[in-house]
């Protein structure tokens, strides 16, 4: 018994090491989304570029994230009644955080500082924001499918998804169990020793998974994503592309599978291998999909980096600080200006 502390140390892999392994992939995919490009035609791809269908793209996609802190506000009504002003900034900051620091801490860090400014548990944020993620898992199985009777796939993705899918299963089995077992699930961590460390997320999760609630955050889920899809098909625009609506679902979808995998900031790398493999599947030549992969890369980064730095501004503290912190809930001395 005295050994499995050690063991346990032996076993668990320095933090070092993940992201090497993480850089290491993002190189990777970078090299080979962008082999064979002639960068001498960067200054003619970018004048041919109608800016103003860019500008659009970048609404709709910082957009999407005032949707996502709607969504948040309204699975955490039912137990706490918050600001949408509240959770959209620690959204901001959290995806600044993702963009720029490695193994992507943005979802800690937001959830970290909705607990301190709404005076909450953290627990409490981070069982909200599970359940986004089910919800989102659930939507990218069902509309990827449907994107296949609109679109043909690579067997690759449609295995990639088939895997999506039982994990999306699985824990939306997890969660209709909780939800509608709640004695049965109770009594089933309550006699085991780490199960009682949960007993508290099992009561937040039936306090916030009444039919209204879910069926809103469903609701404005299916907003979220349609967004994304929306400044895709702008960008589309923006290179005088003869896609439709469902190919940039389908380019959109891919990105966002693509783009789970450990990656450095930014999903750098990752990105461009995604979105270059999704055009590649609608015979769009090459070179177009290399500049519409750094264009798409630059409209869903840069204008993030910039509202999560506005953000963390208006906040009176550093991201090192709130990285410290977050790491640290014991400490909760953060504040926000007002």
């Amino acid at each position: 018994m005295e050994s499995s502390p050690a063991n346990r140390a032996r076993l668990r892999i320095p933090n070092w090491v993940i992201v090497v392994l993480t850089y290491a992939i993002s190189i990777v995919s970078l090299v080979w989304a962008l082999r064979g490009y002639d960068f001498s035609q960067i200054q003619s791809a970018i004048l041919s570029v109608k800016w103003a269908w860019v500008a659009i793209a970048i609404v709709f996609d910082l957009a999407v994230y005032v949707l996502q802190a709607w969504r948040w506000l309204t699975l955490l009504r039912p137990v706490e009644r918050l600001g949408l002003w509240e959770t959209t900034h620690a959204i901001f900051i959290g995806l600044f955080a993702s963009n720029v620091l490695p193994l992507r801490p943005g979802e800690i860090i937001r959830c970290y500082l909705l607990s301190v400014w709404g005076e909450i548990p953290l627990s409490l944020t981070l069982t909200a924001a599970a359940i986004e993620r089910v919800l989102d898992g659930i939507f990218l199985v069902l509309a990827f499918w449907i994107c296949t009777w609109f679109v043909s796939m690579r067997q690759a993705w449609l295995d990639g998804v088939q895997l999506l899918a039982g994990i999306v299963l699985a824990l939306t089995g997890i969660f209709v169990y909780v939800l509608f077992h709640r004695q049965h699930a109770h009594s089933f961590l309550s006699s085991r020793t780490w199960g009682q460390k949960f007993l508290h997320v099992l009561d937040q999760i039936h306090m916030m998974g009444n039919k209204r609630t879910l069926a809103g955050a469903a609701g404005i889920t299916f907003l979220y994503w349609l967004l994304q899809a929306l400044s895709v098909w702008a960008l589309f625009l923006s290179y005088d592309m003869d896609l439709s609506v469902w190919h940039a679902w389908a380019v959109m979808l891919i990105k966002s599978i693509g783009t789970a995998i450990p990656s450095a900031p930014g999903n750098l790398g990752v990105f461009q291998y995604a979105v270059r493999e999704a055009l590649s599947l609608f015979n769009v030549e090459a070179p177009v999909a290399v500049e519409l992969s750094l264009l798409m890369w630059v409209v869903m980064t840069l204008p993030l980096l910039l509202a999560g730095l506005i953000a963390i501004f208006l906040t009176g503290s550093s991201l090192r600080e709130i990285h410290h912190h977050a790491r640290n809930p014991a400490s909760r001395s953060l504040h926000r200006e007002q």
